[in-house]
Parts: structure tokens; sequence; C-alpha cells
């Protein structure tokens, strides 16, 4: 009998759309964290932030759901902030509402 070692979930988004959720093949995963280190690099605000965000979620569902994959204002759409988290922290393991991470960050911007 097989042993399962990932977590898979079904989330439902904001147009109803069920998706499961699971971690991305190698092959995806790569395609989204060179896209995500070059990206958090060049970011300088929220909102180019935010473009990385839904470009990577993007890059994820071409193995969720390819149709929404290549619609952008369809996944904006269908998408809220913390669906995108959790679909990020689950395809990619890319933690983004983590208060001890977001709390580093904020040190290493000179914000606190």
């Amino acid at each position: 009998m097989a042993t399962t070692v990932y977590e898979s979930i079904e989330l439902e988004l904001l147009d109803g759309t069920k998706v499961e959720v699971k971690p991305l093949s190698l092959k995806k995963l790569r395609e989204l964290m060179k896209v995500w280190s070059e990206g958090t690099a060049k970011s300088t605000n929220e909102d180019e932030f935010l473009d990385l965000l839904i470009t990577c979620t993007a890059i994820a569902f071409k193995q969720f759901s390819p149709a929404l994959a290549e619609d952008r204002d369809a996944l904006e759409e269908a998408l809220d902030l913390q669906t995108m988290y959790k679909i990020l922290e689950v395809a990619a393991d890319i933690k983004l509402n983590d208060p001890n991470l977001l709390e580093a960050a904020k040190e290493l911007a000179g914000q606190i």
C-alpha cells in the first residue's frame, strides 16, 4: 500500500470553483521558484509584490487548473489574498502569513 507524504487540500475559490491543491511537480516548482526569487529581488512596492504573487499562483495553477492559469483576469477574480497564501504554502512551501517571518522581514526592511 502506498504512503502519501504530502498535504493535499481542496479549496473553494471566490467564484465557486473547487480546486485540489497539492505540492507542485519538480518541473513546475523550478519554474515558480525562478520567478519567485527574481521577483522578490525586484519588487519595490506592494503592487509589484502582489503581481508577483499572482504570477506565481498562475504557475501553480498550470498543474491544478490550466484554464484558470491561462486567464489572469479570471484567476484574479477567483482569488483572495488568504487563499493565494494557502495555495503557495501547499504548492511550493512558501509561507507568507507566518507571523515570525513577517516580523523578520519588517526588521530586515528597517520598518521596526
